[in-house]
């Protein structure tokens, strides 16, 4: 399957969330399909998925799977190469199963598929969209919106391999590099006035205005608001260059900065 259509034909969603935590929401009950999916993801960035702790959401499907269909999905996750920790929590059904299944439930992940004016879910991207490229004029995106009153948080100093930062309820900014193997996340904006070689997560929370700025872009991954890109899906072009990455209609937009 080739990367264009694991981005629009997939049955699981994978979002990451904080902490580098990953939320699979489930599109379509087809488990072979699912493990596949998974296994492909592992693959591609071993680095990123290998072991990773991933929250399984069943909340997008019409009917709650039977036990056994449960099972053999966590048990080949597992052998694709993650590790479902929890289920997201949906009805009083998921929770009956997630006893069944003796995995915790986790209420906030559900929160990164709700609207942040707390409406109703938004709507998965339409199937029939071509593959994203780098767009020409970055300054027809929507502003970005404030996201508190809270001042930002500065990091003065470099982010180092292992290290995580996390701006709760505001923008980061970053005034040096953040390492590969580091993360940064803040539940608005980031800013990276170095380079970029580990993840950013920006819009944590949900806030699909925020937006990701770097001086010089080797990133292992960023996402905004859960969706999320890594490097091997980034157009070749923009390594090394200043980006600005924002999202637009459930998909991330890329652009070099002059």
């Amino acid at each position: 399957m080739s990367s264009a259509n694991l981005d629009y034909e997939q049955a699981g969603e994978l979002k990451i969330g904080q902490v580098g935590i990953a939320n699979l929401r489930i599109r379509t009950l087809d488990v072979p399909q699912l493990i596949r999916e998974m296994r492909e993801r592992v693959e591609r960035a071993p680095k990123l998925f290998g072991r990773a702790a991933v929250i399984i959401d069943f909340g997008g499907l019409a009917k709650t799977p039977e036990v056994a269909t449960a099972q053999a999905l966590l048990d080949g996750l597992r052998d694709a190469g993650v590790l479902p920790v929890a289920l997201a929590y949906g009805t009083r059904e998921i929770e009956q199963l997630a006893e069944q299944l003796d995995l915790p439930l986790l209420s906030k992940f559900r929160a990164q598929y709700e609207r942040v004016d707390g409406g109703a879910p938004a709507a998965s991207p339409a199937p029939a969209r071509a593959p994203e490229r780098a767009a020409a004029e970055p300054a027809k995106a929507p502003a970005p919106a404030a996201t508190s009153s809270k001042p930002g948080l500065v990091q003065k100093t470099p982010v180092r391999s292992g290290q995580q930062l996390y701006a709760e309820n505001r923008d980061l900014t970053v005034l040096s590099t953040v390492g590969a193997g580091a993360e940064v996340i803040a539940d608005g904006s980031i800013h990276i006035y170095g380079t970029l070689r580990g993840r950013a997560l920006a819009g944590a929370q949900g806030n699909t205005d925020a937006r990701i700025f770097c001086r010089e872009f080797h990133a292992e991954l960023v996402a905004i608001a859960g969706h999320y890109r890594v490097l091997d899906d980034v157009p070749k072009e923009l390594r090394g260059k200043p980006v600005q990455i924002w999202l637009e209609q459930d998909q991330l937009k890329f652009a070099a900065q002059t």
